[in-house]
């Protein structure tokens, strides 16, 4: 079935293997062209691709072909050109195009990833984890197209209609077709149990499932018998709306529902949404209707303890001007951020309550009503939008993710203002939406993000939460602005920004193991000896981390190669239900849930993890840490750290990242053959 397309070329009769000869010969002149020309060989490798493409046995060969292909240079200069940052949600656009030749360059690139996947080619950018969970997503987000429920598009792009379903067709056998549907929906379940803020994506997923098995003609055998609970999550969690039958007739129901009625659709809502950590849009639907008739079932329909619903009577008439401003169909996602924020209790922190007032009124400017319009659409309006990000993000502090974005230090910030100070947060959110500008302060001095002369990212993505979207392109421009000023210190810039962007509750001591000039590691065992005596219970004399603090790790694939610095927030350091000693972190990429290599994989769940949480071992994660920050006040015993336990993690570090960092005389003094 990897294969399934016409049997031959009707507009040729040359043979694959002609084809394929021609293809790799136009690759080669490509390949050994100058830079500057190879654009004008493009064309002819494309045809060429394509007609293999539509031969049996095409796929095939072009995966076998893909390392060759891509160091021809097809994807250069193009958004192909880094796996690692392609997005599986844009695949049915390049699939369904009708340019011929960005329907070949997309099947080109799914197989140079499928190579990557099965260990036939061992890509710089990008492991074979990696590229394996994107092609299971591709699968997901096109699983109609992958049944044949393309439609008219299909129509529209004639002939290639038939090389993007036989590509999705090889793709699936090469994965496993017969667990596609199950890994999918446990893959599912994996990224809710981290309750991110951003969910459209698993919405689309569900979605798709929900159209293949609401089709008779497509046999799915007995894949997917776990996504009920997924798809009645979103499209009939209570019993006035099983069927789906559509927000408007779900309306007229429940005019017609007396007290009992409405008292089940309630706890219906309000079971599925704490269950899932979606929000349906009838649920939106049903509390704006008990809003203005019998509001007290507002306290069922959020699922309140007994802190939330004192939380929510306190402060009912914000509450309701919240829903009434900020939840609609489009908007319902944000009740599940309103339920959480009530039960943090953070509206009885003095500034909250009159800093969420000033919110629901808040002109936004031209600039963040494009961003919010372009991302999110344009109704309900770009406030309600923002309203509904506002709520998400102060109630789930940790489901912050920076998309695909290098912005993880303003992913990080807005996480950590939003978890340690949500009045900041707000003033952030104001200042960003109304004025287009934020102005913050370092070591004195006012830093604007309207002067900057940009940030980190060139340009920050739209795929972000509302309150990402609108202030994140601030941060990150200020952020970099920061670190122009330090330019000309000695050390990393990190040590004087961190306390400066993220708060004061950044500790001001400071420790890298990496020399900042060379690149080498650098007193390795003095930074994890204080690192123990800074953190761990057993050597800081059992103290708990009172605020949560910025820190650096060294990413590595699951082939514990180095891919590079990235931002996170140790939250706090505990035992496990198995009595093992724990670093619980925040992690601001999309998922958590990463396999570091060398034994290093990151938990999610069931380990004693929070919603949004990461955690590792507490050796595990030493051995990937590179930048800490500590309240030299408050230091523990460094020499008590057991130098067993300080050797597993210095392995650790050289045998992954730091292998290639070993100052001249390490290596003299490494055994021959280490």
């Amino acid at each position: 079935m990897s294969d399934s397309r016409p049997s031959q070329d009707t507009t040729s009769s040359v043979s694959l293997e002609r084809l394929l000869e021609q293809l790799d010969n136009s690759a080669r002149a490509m390949k050994e062209s100058p830079a500057f020309a190879r654009v004008g060989k493009l064309p002819d490798v494309l045809d060429t691709a394509r007609r293999v493409l539509l031969l049996p046995g095409g796929f095939a060969a072009l995966q076998e072909r893909a390392p060759g292909l891509e160091q021809a240079g097809v994807f250069e200069g193009s958004d192909w050109a880094e796996p690692a940052t392609l997005l599986p949600g844009l695949t049915p656009y390049s699939l369904q195009s009708p340019q011929p030749d960005t329907v070949v360059v997309e099947a080109l690139s799914q197989l140079r990833l499928l190579a990557v996947a099965g260990g036939d080619y061992l890509h710089e950018s990008v492991s074979a984890e990696q590229a394996w969970h994107y092609l299971t997503q591709v699968l997901a987000v096109n699983l109609g197209l992958l049944f044949g429920l393309g439609g008219e598009s299909e129509r529209e792009q004639g002939r290639m209609a038939e090389v993007a379903r036989g590509l999705l067709c090889h793709v699936a056998e090469q994965i496993g077709y017969e667990h596609v549907l199950d890994r999918l929906i446990d893959e599912i379940w994996r990224i809710l149990q981290q309750r991110p803020i951003q969910v459209s994506s698993v919405r689309r997923m569900i979605t798709q499932i929900a159209i293949c098995r609401s089709d008779t003609s497509v046999d799915m055998g007995n894949a997917g018998q776990g996504a009920d609970r997924l798809i009645s999550s979103l499209y009939g969690p209570t019993q006035a709306c099983r069927e789906d039958p559509g927000t408007a007739v779900y309306q007229e129901r429940l005019e017609s529902m007396d007290g009992v009625a409405l008292q089940n659709e309630a706890t219906g809502f309000a079971r599925s949404m704490h269950d899932t950590g979606l929000v349906s849009p009838y649920h939106a639907v049903f509390v704006r209707h008990v809003l203005e008739r019998q509001d007290t079932l507002l306290l069922e329909a959020l699922g309140l303890s007994s802190t939330g619903r004192d939380c929510l009577l306190c402060y009912r008439d914000l509450v309701h001007e919240l829903v009434r401003q900020g939840i609609f169909a489009e908007t319902a996602q944000g009740l599940y951020g309103l339920a959480l924020m009530l039960e943090r209790g953070i509206l009885y922190q003095p500034p909250v309550a009159p800093a969420l007032w000033r919110q629901v009124l808040l002109p936004i400017c031209s600039e963040a009503r494009e961003r919010i319009e372009l991302s999110c659409g344009y109704a309900p309006q770009p406030r309600a939008w923002l309203l509904q990000g506002v709520l998400n993000i102060l109630g789930q502090p940790l489901g912050v993710g920076q998309g695909n974005n290098p912005t993880c230090q303003s992913a990080r910030a807005l996480s950590m203002w939003a978890y340690n100070d949500p009045a900041y947060l707000l003033q952030m959110v104001a200042w960003a939406a109304r004025d287009n500008e934020i102005i913050m302060h370092f070591e004195g001095k006012p830093v604007s993000s309207a002067e900057s002369q940009g940030g980190v990212a060139a340009e920050v993505s739209l795929d972000l939460d509302p309150v990402s979207l609108v202030v994140v392109p601030h941060l990150d421009r200020i952020y970099a602005e920061m670190g122009r000023v330090c330019l000309g210190r000695e050390g990393d810039p990190h040590q004087w920004v961190n306390p400066e962007f993220h708060g004061w509750w950044s500790a001001r001591g400071f420790s890298i193991n990496v020399d900042v000039a060379t690149g080498m590691l650098q007193d390795l065992e003095g930074f994890i000896r204080f690192f123990y005596a800074s953190y761990h219970p057993f050597y800081n004399g059992n103290q708990p981390l009172i605020h949560p603090q910025p820190a650096g790790i060294a990413v590595t694939d699951s082939a514990a190669r180095f891919i590079g610095w990235h931002a996170i927030t140790i939250l706090r350091v505990a035992l496990d239900p198995d009595e093992v000693m724990r670093v619980y972190f925040f992690n601001p990429n999309n998922d958590s849930g990463q396999n570091w290599g060398d034994g290093v994989v990151v938990s999610t769940s069931g380990k004693g993890e929070r919603f949004g949480e990461a955690s590792l071992p507490f050796e595990q994660f030493a051995s990937r840490l590179y930048i800490y920050h500590f309240d030299p006040l408050e230091r523990g015993e460094p020499a008590d750290v057991r130098e067993d336990e300080l050797a597993r993690v210095v392995d650790g570090v050289h045998r992954t990242w730091g292998s290639n960092r070993l100052p001249a005389e390490a290596l003299q003094a490494q055994p021959p053959g280490e």
